[in-house]
This record gives C-alpha cells, sequence and structure tokens, in this order.
C-alpha cells in the first residue's frame, strides 16, 4: 500500500514537472489582447489547412520509400508426377513415395534503369507536395492576416458606432429639454430621434459585423470556442512607400507555388523517361529444385534434380505505346502549368503592387486633412447649432459626414494593413526552391 501511494506520488510530480515545462515551451496565449504574432503562434500550431498539406507531405515521402524499392523475390511450390499405383511387393508406406515436389525461386530484374527513373520522379513528387505545403502555408497566412485586420477594422466600427449612439443620446436628451423650455420644434426633436434610432442599428450591425470577423479569426487559428473572446490588440501599420523590384524572375523563382510547378514538370519528364524503359526487357531469372520418388517401374531409388530458367517478355502485341502517350501528354500538361503559374505570379506581384500604392494614398489622405476637416466642421456645426446659430438639419449632416469620414478612415486603414499583406505574401521567398537540382 505504501509503495502504491509512494508510486502515484512520483507519478504525480513527475506530470506536475512535465506540465510546467510544457508550459514554459508553449506558453498561453491571451485571445482578449490578441497580437498579430501571437495569432500567427496559433495559426502554425492549430491550422487545419497547414495539417492537411502536411498529410499530403507525409503521402509523398511514402511514395518515395515506394519508388526505391526492388521487385521482390516469388517462392513457388509444387507437386507432380503423382504416383496412384505400384507394383505388387513394392514398399510404398511413405507419403514422400506417392509424388514429386518442386521448389523454385524466381526474381525479376529490371532493366533500363527503371528503379532509378522512380525514385528520381517521386523525389520532384516530394519537392513539389513540399512546394505546395509551403504554398497552402502562404496563402493560409494571408489569410490569416486579412482576417485578423478585418478584425481590427470591425473593432474600430463598432467603437465609433458606440461613440455615435452616445452622442445623439446626449443631443436627443438635450433636444428634449429645449422643447420643453420652447427653444425647438417638436419636428427638430423627431429628427434627432431618427437619428439616434439609426446610430443604434449601425452599432447592432457593427456588433454582428465583429462576431464574423471573430469567427473568421478563430477558425484559422483553431479557436472557434473562444471565438466571441478574441480581440485584436495590434496597431495598423503607418503607409510607407514599396521598394522597387529589383529581379522579377528571381522573385518568381523563389515563390512557392512556381518552384512546385517546376518541380512538377521535373518529375513530368522522369515519368516519361519511364514510360519509355517500359520497352526495356525486364528478366526474371529462376531456380527450382525436384525432389523425385523412387520410380515405381525401375524400382529404383529417389533422384533430386537442380533447374536453371529464365524468362523475358515478348513484345508480339503491344509494345507501351499508350503508356508513353499519356507519359508525354502530362508532361506537356505539366509545362502548361508551369508558365500559367508564372503568368499568375506575375499578375499577383503587379495586383499586390498596385494596390499597396492605392491604398497608401488613400491612407495618407484621410489620416492627414481629410479627417481633420470633417472634425473641425463638425465641432463648428455643435458649437453654433448650441449658440442657436444653426439649424438641425445642418447639424445632422455635419454629424453624418463626420461619422461616414471616421468609418472609411478605418476602412482605409485597414485596406492598406491587407495589401501590404498581400504584396509581401507575393515576394516572399521560398527556401526549398533554391536547394540543389537533381
Amino acid at each position: 500500500m505504501k509503495r502504491s501511494i509512494l508510486t502515484w506520488s512520483a507519478a504525480a510530480l513527475l506530470a506536475c514537472a512535465a506540465g510546467a515545462v510544457l508550459a514554459a515551451v508553449t506558453p498561453a496565449v491571451a485571445l482578449d489582447a490578441l497580437t498579430l504574432a501571437a495569432a500567427e503562434q496559433l495559426f502554425a500550431q492549430r491550422n487545419r489547412e497547414l495539417q492537411l498539406a502536411q498529410r499530403s507531405l507525409e503521402g509523398a515521402e511514402a511514395d518515395r520509400i515506394s519508388a526505391a524499392a526492388r521487385p521482390n523475390p516469388s517462392l513457388s511450390v509444387g507437386t507432380s508426377n503423382i504416383i496412384r499405383q505400384f507394383p505388387p511387393g513394392y514398399e510404398h508406406n511413405s507419403l514422400s513415395r506417392h509424388f514429386a515436389t518442386q521448389v523454385g525461386v524466381s526474381q525479376t530484374f529490371e532493366r533500363g534503369n527503371k528503379r532509378e527513373l522512380r525514385m528520381d520522379a517521386a523525389e520532384y513528387n516530394l519537392q513539389a507536395t513540399r512546394g505546395d505545403a509551403a504554398e497552402v502555408g502562404r496563402q493560409q497566412r494571408l489569410a490569416l492576416h486579412a482576417a485578423y485586420y478585418e478584425l481590427m477594422l470591425t473593432q474600430e466600427r463598432a467603437r465609433i458606432a458606440q461613440e455615435n449612439v452616445q452622442l445623439y443620446g446626449r443631443t436627443l436628451d438635450a433636444a428634449r429639454l429645449r422643447l420643453k423650455a420652447g427653444d425647438v420644434s417638436p419636428a427638430d426633436v423627431s429628427r434627432i430621434s431618427v437619428d439616434a434610432l439609426r446610430a443604434q442599428n449601425d452599432a447592432r450591425a457593427a456588433q454582428g459585423e465583429r462576431e464574423k470577423a471573430q469567427d473568421a479569426l478563430a477558425y484559422l487559428i483553431g479557436a472557434e470556442r473562444e471565438a466571441r473572446g478574441i480581440r485584436a490588440a495590434d496597431r495598423l501599420p503607418a503607409a510607407a512607400p514599396l521598394p522597387p523590384v529589383a529581379n522579377l524572375d528571381e522573385i518568381l523563382q523563389r515563390r512557392p507555388d512556381v518552384a512546385a510547378a517546376e518541380r512538377r514538370v521535373r518529375a513530368a519528364e522522369k515519368s516519361r523517361d519511364l514510360a519509355r524503359s517500359l520497352r526495356s526487357r525486364d528478366v526474371t531469372v529462376g531456380v527450382q529444385f525436384t525432389h523425385s520418388p523412387v520410380d515405381p517401374v525401375a524400382n529404383g531409388t529417389s533422384a533430386n534434380y537442380w533447374g536453371l530458367g529464365v524468362s523475358v517478355p515478348l513484345f508480339v502485341n503491344y509494345e507501351y505505346e499508350g503508356e508513353i502517350r499519356k507519359a508525354e501528354v502530362e508532361l506537356a500538361a505539366a509545362q502548361d502549368g508551369l508558365e500559367r503559374v508564372r503568368a499568375l505570379a506575375v499578375g499577383e506581384i503587379g495586383r499586390a503592387r498596385a494596390d499597396v500604392e492605392a491604398a497608401a494614398d488613400r491612407l495618407v489622405r484621410f489620416r492627414g486633412e481629410l479627417a481633420k476637416d470633417a472634425e473641425r466642421a463638425a465641432e463648428a456645426a455643435e458649437f453654433a447649432y448650441a449658440k442657436g446659430a444653426l439649424g438641425v438639419i445642418d447639424l445632422l449632416d455635419a454629424r453624418r459626414q463626420l461619422y461616414a469620414v471616421r468609418l472609411e478612415a478605418a476602412a482605409a486603414g485597414a485596406d492598406y494593413a491587407r495589401a501590404l499583406a498581400a504584396w509581401t505574401a507575393a515576394v516572399t521567398p521560398y527556401n526549398a526552391a533554391t536547394e540543389e537540382r537533381r
């Protein structure tokens, strides 16, 4: 009993220690103040698309093992010369005297460099799958950044909408007091009330958009159950000029999608050569051992025989024309696919740069005089209305304009952040693309 208690105590201590070490290695991430770096950490650990890409990569590694395998030998066992009748007086008590036994082993030897071609094709397919996995990671990371910035935008919209609700609430309370005093008409109070209700609707809609953004980001980082507690805590990046593209061809060579397409062309070339090598006849060599029973006619003794055989296929009716033609078509398709991927990559880089530059110009204008002018106009309208020098319609127009400008400024910041993330993803290098080619 004491030994059992000590054993359980030691196990509990070890579990606590392991938990402490694990916590030190993977610290908890605060979802209520989630930074982009912390979101990327969760993304790398929990994203389901990355996990599926990893399974595809493991399958390609298994294919490489299969491609390197040599043909297995074959074992054959048979009987012949089964004896049913014996001469009178012949001793035939042993079962082995009733039939002859053959044991053979055969081995196929591949010719035409088939094994090496299979290995090369599997290796290039593995490299292409690595590129596909990296491309999945690139696309998913871009989606992660877009979802994160979308959450930041919806949070800012919800904050602006809530401030607008509070502002209209104060204005409506003041208007009702002034209505009692006879300073404003009931129609003016009704106009303010309508805008106040519209502000509440906008705030509720902004809350719904924020919840949608939380769900989208939660899926990418594997935190669906904690989606409502996610809050983005980073700041949006400031507008800055992009560096010039020094060498577009080098950027294309280092992109994962282009690298994967190039590897598929190499794999298709090896597969074509492998299909052509099918015309090289494989040789099968067999060795056979035969144990013959006692000859009942000659009344002789048992005998053992060895045999050697060689077999090769005869290409009389078919010479693998279909396999060769199919491999050539697949090679042409892989080459067309490479050109298509290159063209799409060039277009993506060009669009990403144009989007960044346009978004940067728009952001600079909003963060410059445009937002300040709208705030000054709204403040002046508030002051003039308080002094009785401005009507309620002009006041509401100034507020609507300020509200729209603030929303557009927030959207401009998020658009620039997303465009910058897309540009970074478009020119991100892929290390495996620079590996030594076979």
